[in-house]
């Protein structure tokens, strides 16, 4: 591994000569290593108006999110989910690459990023531009019959639950990550959640929930794209959950540089040879301008 570069510590402001530096060592870090391994996480897309789910110190700012077991085993967890997704959806279903996005993509087609794995499931990568990516955690906007594996598009999956559940599409709430609406106080036993069109089983968004499995082929695929890369980095991700740590273990164990743009810690910070502690698409933008 490269030399470590100091991050300020928590007691530490940094300065603009700090935050100077560590763009120059960024676009450096760009020209040396031509292979990058990105691992995406929702950092990258809060600029979109897509809230993320964790704080500077990697703890839960609002409640978890819903484990699989329990979408599965019961009834009235599931009601919640789809009535808060109801009300949630249209600001998901608006929302537009930023930065963070473009610039990824404009790395990628300037053949300096090998591999994008995104831990969101909101597509930006893609209509950013992005092309070799991998939605490690699946997509948002389709879902998935769970007993005959059909897949429908989340916005006709909308309609129906509209017309199931008129009085609840025109309830407003805050915005919550992936979709999700802060509704804590309503009576969710009304609420119909239909089933599947072709075959009448249970209906689940096509992502991985909290408790479940990646499916294996897309971490066999993101570990081929370690074990090929030159480097790693890091963008907008605590790397709090081990999905996407992994990674950094790996390319750590392989002895590969880690970088990593994130605003607060990160489960990977003893492992990095950069950290700046920045928005994602400001400093890939300004890194970008001393590689142009």
């Amino acid at each position: 591994m490269t030399e470590a570069h100091p991050t300020p510590s928590r007691g530490h402001t940094a300065t603009a000569r700090d935050e100077a530096d560590g763009i120059t060592q960024l676009a450096a870090f760009f020209s040396r290593y031509r292979r990058l391994f990105v691992l995406g996480g929702a950092g990258c897309s809060t600029a979109s108006g897509i809230p993320d789910y964790r704080d500077d110190v990697g703890a839960w700012k609002r409640r978890p999110p819903v484990t699989w077991q329990a979408f599965r085993n019961d009834p009235p967890t599931r009601a919640r989910y789809w009535a808060r997704s109801l009300i949630g959806w249209p600001m998901m279903a608006a929302a537009a690459p930023n930065a963070a996005h473009h610039m990824l993509a404009q790395l990628e087609a300037a053949g300096h990023v090998d591999l994008l794995v995104t831990q969101n499931v909101d597509g930006l990568h893609q209509a950013g531009g992005s092309r070799r990516v991998i939605d490690l955690h699946g997509r948002i906007d389709r879902i998935v019959c769970t007993a005959c594996g059909d897949v429908t598009p989340r916005q006709a999956f909308q309609l129906r639950l509209t017309a199931l559940n008129p009085a609840w599409a025109v309830l407003s709430a805050r915005s919550a990550p992936d979709g999700d609406a802060d509704l804590e106080s309503a009576d969710f036993s009304g609420f119909v959640v239909p089933p599947c069109a072709a075959c009448g089983g249970l209906l689940k968004p096509d992502v991985v929930f909290f408790g479940e499995n990646v499916p294996p082929a897309q971490v066999a695929d993101a570990m081929s794209g370690v074990a090929s890369a030159d480097a790693m980095l890091v963008v907008g991700s605590s790397l709090m959950v081990y999905s996407g740590f992994r990674f950094a273990r790996m390319a750590a164990d392989r002895g590969i540089p880690i970088a990593a743009i994130n605003r607060g810690l990160t489960r990977a910070d003893p492992l990095l040879a950069l950290k700046i502690e920045r928005g994602v698409g400001e400093a890939l933008s300004e890194a970008w301008e001393y590689l142009k």
